[in-house]
C-alpha cells in the first residue's frame, strides 16, 4: 500500500515493502529534518498580505511545522495569520512593526478563522498553543515565585503580585492622578512640589531637621517665640512678608482716668405749716399772708465733678500673650 502522512506533522509514515532504494532518505528527511524542525526548528515568515496562511507540506519542509516562528511584513498594516487546525505548541517573535493575530484555520492551509485567535503586538514574543480550532495562550501562571532578570513589560493584569528586590517602573509626571504605580522619584518630586524654597514646616514633637525627615532641601529653625500672622496689605504692621513687630514683655504705662458730670442747676422746696382757729375748725393755709406760698426755696449749681485715678505702671512679662501652643518650625532656605 502506498504510504500515508501524520495528521499533525504531517511525516510520511512508509508502508511495509514500499519504498524501496529511497527509504533511507525518506528516513533521513522525516528524523533529520521534519521532526528537528517541529522541536527546535525556526521558521522566518515574510506576511504580504492582511491575512496569509503558514505553508503546509506533506513530508515536506514547511512554515507551519516549526516550532518558532518570527514574522515580517510587507503590508505596513496590522495583519492575520493561519495555522493548521491541529494540536502543536508554538513559540512566536513578531519583530514586524505592526499587530499579529494568530488563528487556526477551518481546513488546512485557508484564512477563515476556526476560532478565537491572539494578538501579538509589535516587539513581543508569546507561547501560544493551537487546539485545533482555538489559539490560546500559554504560561499565564507562576507557582511559586517568580523572578525577572531583565526588564518586564507586562501588558494585561497580574492579580497581587509579590516583588522582592529593587523593582523599577516608569515615573509619572508630577500632578498625575490615576492608578499608575507611584515609584520613589515621583513621591519625592511630589513632596518637593509642595515644600518649595521659602516654605514653612511645622512639627509639635520632633525637633529633627526635615531635610533628614523629608530626604531634600536645606531648612533652619524659623520664627522662635513668636506665632505666625497673615501678611495684610492694607494693615502696616502686616504688609511685608516676614515682618517682625510685638513683644511678649511689654509694660503698662502710668496713667489717668479722668470722669466729669455737668449739672445745670436745680432747686429744692421745703413746705412751712401754718394753723389757724375759726369756727371751732382747724386748718392749714397755704398762704402766709403775704400772698406766697408757705415754702422754703434753695438753689444749688455745680458745674463740674472731676475724678482721678493715677496708677504705677507694672510688668506684663508673659501676661499679655494670646493662647499659644509650642511647636517646631523649620524654613526651606534652599
Amino acid at each position: 500500500m502506498p504510504s500515508t502522512y501524520s495528521p499533525d506533522l504531517r511525516i510520511e509514515l512508509i508502508a511495509n515493502g514500499e519504498k524501496t532504494g529511497t527509504w533511507g532518505t525518506i528516513t533521513n528527511d522525516n528524523l533529520g529534518v521534519i521532526i528537528e524542525d517541529a522541536i527546535s526548528g525556526l521558521a522566518s515568515v515574510s506576511i504580504t498580505s492582511a491575512n496569509q496562511a503558514l505553508t503546509a507540506q506533506n513530508g515536506a519542509v514547511d512554515q507551519a511545522r516549526c516550532s518558532a516562528l518570527s514574522l515580517t511584513t510587507t503590508t505596513t498594516a496590522n495583519f492575520a495569520i493561519y495555522v493548521p487546525p491541529v494540536t502543536k505548541l508554538y513559540v512566536i517573535t513578531n519583530p514586524s512593526g505592526y499587530t499579529a493575530t494568530i488563528y487556526c484555520s477551518t481546513v488546512l492551509g485557508n484564512t477563515t478563522a476556526a476560532g478565537t485567535g491572539v494578538a501579538i503586538p509589535t516587539g513581543k514574543s508569546v507561547l501560544l498553543r493551537a487546539d485545533g480550532t482555538n489559539i490560546v495562550e500559554q504560561l499565564n501562571h507562576v507557582v511559586g515565585a517568580f523572578s525577572v532578570g531583565g526588564n518586564l513589560t507586562v501588558s494585561g493584569n497580574i492579580p497581587s503580585p509579590t516583588l522582592t528586590g529593587t523593582p523599577t517602573a516608569p515615573t509619572a509626571s508630577i500632578g498625575t492622578n490615576t492608578t499608575q504605580i507611584a515609584t520613589t522619584a515621583f513621591v519625592q518630586a511630589a513632596l518637593i512640589a509642595a515644600y518649595p524654597v521659602g516654605s514653612i514646616y511645622i512639627n509639635a514633637t520632633s525637633s529633627t531637621n526635615p531635610a533628614t525627615l523629608l530626604g531634600f532641601g536645606t531648612w533652619t529653625a524659623f520664627g522662635a517665640g513668636r506665632v505666625l500672622v497673615g501678611l495684610d496689605a492694607g494693615n502696616a504692621a502686616f504688609d511685608t512678608a516676614e515682618e517682625t513687630g510685638g513683644s511678649a514683655d511689654a509694660i503698662t504705662v502710668s496713667h489717668t482716668h479722668t470722669a466729669t458730670v455737668t449739672d445745670p442747676g436745680h432747686k429744692h422746696t421745703i413746705p412751712t405749716r401754718y394753723d389757724f382757729t375759726g369756727g371751732g375748725h382747724g386748718f392749714q393755709s397755704p398762704y402766709n399772708g403775704l400772698g406766697n406760698p408757705n415754702n422754703s426755696d434753695t438753689s444749688t449749681v455745680t458745674t463740674g465733678i472731676t475724678v482721678s485715678n493715677s496708677t504705677t505702671g507694672s510688668s506684663g512679662t508673659n501676661a499679655n500673650l494670646q493662647p499659644y501652643i509650642v511647636v517646631y518650625m523649620w524654613k526651606r532656605t534652599a
